[in-house]
C-alpha cells in the first residue's frame, strides 16, 4: 500500500530530521495528489533562495496523462541510452564493489523502475528558468535548485516523494515545445512527485562528513570528534 498523507501529517518532520532523510523516492504510486497540499508544496519551493531576489523561475506541473506519457517516452529513451544498455553490466552480482560505475545494484534497479513507471507518477514538476536558453554558465543551476529542494523537503512532510532527474533533456526542445516554453527558457530538470509507494523515509548513505570536509585548504581534514 502506498503511503498518504494521512500517515505523515504537514509539519510534523521537524527540520534536521527532515534534511537527514529525505532521499530519493521512485517507487512513485498513482495515486492522486490533492490541489491544496501540491499549492503547499509550491508555496514553500518558491521560498528557496533566489540570487538577488530576482526568482527567474517557473513552474510548470503537468497532470494531463497523454502529455506526462509523451515525456515519459523521451525519458525512457534517454534512460535506455544511458544505462539501459549496461544493465548487465550494472545487475552483474560478480562485479567489483570498488569500482564505481555510476549507479550501485539497488539503485540501478530503483532508476529503472521510475524509468519504465515514470508516467503513472500523478505529478510532474518541472523548473524552468527565464532567459537560460543556451546558458552555458556551470553556476547557473544556483538560481533554482535550492528552491527544488525545498520543493522536496516540503512534498515530505506530506508524505510525497520525489526526485530531481532529468534523462527527458535529450529531446529537450520536444518538451520545451509540449509545455509551451518561451523561446529564451530552459527546464532545469524534472521532478515526478507521488505517495511512494514502497520504500522507507531514510537516511541515505553517505561517507562520513569528515573525510569530504576540508578545512582551509583541501587535503586538510580534522577528525569529528
Amino acid at each position: 500500500m502506498p503511503e498518504t498523507s494521512e500517515s505523515a501529517p504537514p509539519d510534523r518532520v521537524g527540520l534536521l530530521e527532515g534534511l537527514h532523510s529525505t532521499p530519493a523516492r521512485r517507487y512513485l504510486a498513482d495515486t492522486p495528489i490533492p490541489d491544496d497540499v501540491l499549492w503547499e508544496i509550491l508555496d514553500a519551493a518558491v521560498r528557496g533562495p533566489s540570487g538577488g531576489n530576482r526568482q527567474p523561475w517557473g513552474w510548470v506541473v503537468v497532470t494531463d496523462a497523454d502529455v506526462k506519457r509523451r515525456i515519459a517516452a523521451f525519458y525512457k529513451e534517454g534512460w535506455d541510452a544511458t544505462y539501459g544498455v549496461r544493465r548487465d553490466e550494472l545487475l552483474d552480482p560478480a562485479r567489483d564493489p570498488q569500482v564505481d560505475t555510476g549507479l550501485s545494484a539497488s539503485s540501478y534497479r530503483a532508476t529503472e523502475h521510475l524509468a519504465d513507471h515514470l508516467a503513472e507518477a500523478p505529478v510532474f514538476v518541472v523548473p524552468v528558468l527565464l532567459g537560460a536558453a543556451g546558458s552555458q554558465d556551470k553556476r547557473l543551476g544556483a538560481s533554482v535548485y535550492g528552491a527544488v529542494q525545498q520543493l522536496l523537503l516540503a512534498a515530505r512532510a506530506y508524505g510525497v516523494g520525489g526526485v530531481l532527474t532529468s534523462f527527458h533533456l535529450a529531446h529537450e526542445a520536444e518538451v520545451d515545445e509540449l509545455l509551451g516554453l518561451p523561446d529564451d527558457a530552459a527546464t532545469m530538470g524534472l521532478v515526478p512527485l507521488g505517495y511512494p509507494a514502497r520504500g522507507r523515509w531514510a537516511q541515505p548513505r553517505r561517507r562520513p562528513v569528515d573525510e569530504v570536509v576540508h578545512w582551509g585548504r583541501w587535503g586538510d581534514t580534522r577528525s569529528r570528534g
